[in-house]
């Protein structure tokens, strides 16, 4: 926000900002006068007042309050009219999120942040690397249409979302691959086959699509995250099972943005070697 240096263009700023915040009301000065208990009189001087002075503080927070604007706005301390309560109100949402490929939610986001990079840690294997077959071993249940016609609707967005200007960055835990590979833990029962196929298709868009598409791996024993995806400087999204948790504060999405960023750089190995590494372990597959 522009610096104020001087009694006099804060004293300037007030007069412009109550004038604008009493006809965004859409009141007059008797009335915001008669709501803080003031004369008339009061308001009109401190409207007309061409020098620096100011009111008092009671009157400027008593104006504030009855207009639904932040003190600090009026006195030009902030470039936001709410007040901190409606701040924090606005950049913190939670939302549902159904069991699916791509719900409306996360298609909203990626929508709006594209152009930007986007940093992904998922909760598994990313849903815009995964086969049909991976999709419906992994959803199936959870679709309200037969699979086949959810996946192909959910494989319309993923590849609308591929397709973006965005770059992917996507850093993953190094025991989910492993998991997956020896379909272990979360991947116990899914078939071989499938596996197979799936690494195929994780070594094909990796390769292909570098440098837009950078998959990083981190030790999870060194270092931890939670599901969590940053559109840009827009929003950052944690993903809580149930629900997902938005945050769109600037302070917020650049703290989750380091966060990432530290992922990567401590990444056992780069996103051009990712290709090769995963052709390496695919002999895990059984």
């Amino acid at each position: 926000m522009p610096r104020i240096d001087s009694k006099i263009g804060r004293a300037q700023t007030f007069r412009a900002r109550l004038a604008q915040a009493i006809a965004t009301a859409g009141t007059t000065q008797s009335a915001l006068a008669r709501a803080i208990g003031a004369d008339r009189s009061t308001l009109s001087q401190a409207l007309s007042d061409s020098g620096a002075r100011l009111p008092g503080a009671q009157v400027v927070g008593a104006c504030a309050q009855a207009l639904g604007v932040s003190a600090d706005w009026l006195l030009g301390l902030s470039d936001r009219p709410e007040s901190a309560a409606d701040l924090i109100s606005n950049s913190i949402a939670m939302s549902q999120a159904p069991r699916a490929v791509v719900d409306d939610q996360l298609f909203v986001w990626h929508q709006e942040a594209r152009g930007y990079k986007i940093r992904h840690v998922p909760a598994a294997l990313p849903d815009l690397l995964k086969t049909d077959d991976m999709l419906a071993w992994e959803y199936g249940h959870h679709l309200r249409r037969t699979a086949q016609q959810a996946i192909n609707a959910s494989r319309d967005r993923l590849d609308l979302m591929l397709d973006a200007t965005s770059e992917y960055e996507i850093a993953m835990p190094l025991f989910e691959l492993d998991c997956f590979l020896r379909g272990s833990g979360y991947y116990h029962g899914l078939p071989a086959a499938v596996r197979r196929a799936q690494c195929d298709r994780m070594i094909a868009l990796t390769r292909q699509l570098y440098p837009r598409l950078r998959l990083y791996q981190f030790d999870a024993r060194r270092l931890y995250s939670a599901p969590v995806t940053i559109f840009g400087p827009l929003i950052a999204v944690l993903y809580t099972g149930g629900h997902y948790l938005s945050f769109r504060d600037r302070a917020r999405i650049d703290l989750f943005t380091r966060d990432f960023d530290t992922l990567v750089r401590e990444a056992s190995t780069t996103a051009r070697d990712f290709p090769d590494l995963l052709s390496d372990m695919r002999g895990l597959i059984r």
